[in-house]
């Protein structure tokens, strides 16, 4: 089992599979993905190898994520492997959602269990000036379809100042007819947004006291869970979470780890510049690899340092799928 020195255990790795993304979020690339780096992402066959690593150290649920996972052409094949790992338990994705309608299918096929739709408004208009995209309908004809197939949908929308009552109005009314998750997490500073989070910025108090002035109760977290405290209403098919960061005690759960694209882990979302394990990935010896992980693992800080304003190595979420 990978454990830290505080006695954290971990049960989640969250596997960025590109840093490329070809939505223009506001608050993570409102100039469009641009390369900074000449290296070749992670190989089919290194996903594999990462992932048995840490399914054989005791990780019960992968995370597949970008930038915009589905940009990759073998990405069913690599939900595959993730579903095949012995331990294995749930393989889930994060998404813009805008291929799901035709992926859906094919990644169910494969072991999909779980896919995360980033949704920040459910007005056409506002939707397009946070994603650049005039993509809306595509995406809920998505969301449509994992359902369809079987797949547990949450959305995730990131709260801001430009988040109105009438925006959490209109996702209210969505959960009372679709099964899904609606997880509002806080806008968080990363290295290329400090002046976009210093106007926009919003904390998840005020919905937290709505929710609970309108009859929604906590759920117990599971734990392989990711960090959302999570609420149900009896009048509703879907659930609210709520992430939120720069809660006094948010790391002190922490049961997930990072790998990204270019091999390195990532202990937190917000701390060190990645520790390198891309020799030990690409010679596919998964016993190297789990080696090097426990030597590594010691090295997790107690919390990230983001109320601070420290945002660690992470320029921009596409780094790491947040």
């Amino acid at each position: 089992m990978l454990q830290d020195p505080l006695g954290r255990r971990f049960y989640y790795l969250r596997l960025s599979l590109t840093e490329a993304c070809n939505f223009r979020c506001k608050y993570c690339l409102p100039n469009g993905y641009m390369p900074t780096t000449t290296e070749k992402f992670l190989s089919l066959n290194e996903c594999d190898t990462v992932i048995r690593a840490f399914a054989s150290l005791g990780t019960k649920k992968v995370r597949l994520t970008g930038g915009e996972p589905t940009l990759r052409r073998d990405i069913v094949e690599v939900t595959a492997a993730a579903a095949q790992a012995k331990g294995i338990d749930l393989v889930a994705m994060t998404t813009h959602g805008g291929r799901l309608k035709r992926l859906s299918r094919p990644l169910r096929e494969a072991g999909l269990n779980q896919v995360n739709i980033s949704i920040d408004s459910l007005d056409p208009r506002q939707f397009h000036e946070i994603t650049g995209q005039n993509k809306l309908s595509e995406v809920l004809d998505g969301v449509d379809e994992a359902l369809t197939q079987g797949l547990l949908v949450k959305i995730n929308s990131v709260l801001m100042s430009t988040t109105t009552q009438k925006t959490l109005d209109q996702f209210l009314d969505l959960l009372k007819t679709k099964p899904v998750t609606m997880r509002f997490i806080e806008l968080m500073e990363t290295g290329q947004s400090g002046q976009f989070f210093q106007s926009h910025k919003q904390r998840a108090t005020s919905v937290r006291e709505m929710l609970i002035r309108t009859g929604w109760k906590p759920i117990k977290r599971e734990i392989h869970a990711g960090p959302a405290e999570e609420f149900m209403h009896a009048d509703y098919l879907g659930k609210i979470g709520l992430i939120t960061p720069y809660a006094k005690d948010f790391c002190d759960t922490c049961n997930r780890l990072r790998v990204s694209a270019l091999g390195k882990l990532h202990l937190c979302l917000f701390s060190e510049q990645g520790l390198d394990m891309r020799p030990e990935i690409a010679s596919l010896d998964v016993e190297a690899l789990k080696q090097k992980l426990q030597s590594l693992i010691g090295r997790k800080a107690a919390t990230h340092f983001l109320h601070e304003g420290n945002t660690g190595a992470t320029k921009h979420l596409a780094m790491l799928g947040g």
